[in-house]
């Protein structure tokens, strides 16, 4: 039973993530102004979550559909110059697919005991390994096929740049929000859990009282 309502819960998540994954990619809501000209992206945040808190085939699973999003509107609705290259699904889709095993990875190893400090840090650390696997295949296999197709004006200078720039901000920006959702997440379980555990140790004390 537990298994089933682990496995229902697990789907439960990676499609509430799933869609939110969708939400963030065809609209402007997924996209950060910065002072760089190129927008910040936490499209990459509903993966995390969903690997940190459903395991590793629930971050593939929404990071499949991160990369799926991201393909089908560079190839309906192209804004940019390089959003030809997004519609090769080794740009747009297989580094996506490591973001949530990358965060669970990372995420479980530095977790330790359910308190706020250890699975404050471990989100952070968990966010910021997902962002930067990201940010270092995207970019990388950005340029290898720019020049491929010979779209000039990526260079090695320009890629190293958009990875400081944007990459470390977006990390920032991931660590914090998917941090405060875990802690949030984690702090209402708890909590009901010792809700619980009063209750049925309060019954049990009635129980124990003779008339």
């Amino acid at each position: 039973m537990n298994d089933k309502k682990s496995y229902t819960r697990a789907i439960a998540v990676s499609g509430v993530m799933g869609a939110i994954t969708v939400l963030l990619v065809i609209t402007p809501l997924g996209l950060v102004p910065w002072f760089s000209g190129a927008s910040l992206t936490i499209m990459q945040i509903p993966v995390i979550i969903a690997a940190i808190l459903e395991g590793p085939i629930a971050g593939l699973i929404v990071g499949a559909i991160f990369g799926v999003s991201s393909l089908l509107k560079a190839a309906v609705a192209p804004n940019g110059v390089f959003d030809p290259i997004f519609v090769n699904p080794v740009v747009s889709i297989l580094p996506r697919l490591l973001i949530g095993p990358v965060s669970y990875l990372v995420y479980k190893l530095l977790k330790g005991k359910e308190s706020a400090p250890r699975v404050g840090l471990a989100a952070v650390l968990a966010s910021i390994a997902g962002c930067l696997a990201n940010t270092c295949l995207v970019l990388p296999l950005l340029k290898l096929f720019a020049d491929l197709a010979h779209i000039a004006g990526l260079t090695w200078i320009v890629v190293g740049t958009i990875a400081v720039v944007n990459g470390l901000p977006e990390a920032g920006i991931s660590a914090f929000i998917v941090t405060a959702t875990i802690l949030i997440w984690k702090g209402l379980t708890v909590g009901r859990t010792r809700a619980k555990l009063a209750d049925e140790d309060q019954k049990g004390n009635s129980g124990d009282r003779r008339p």
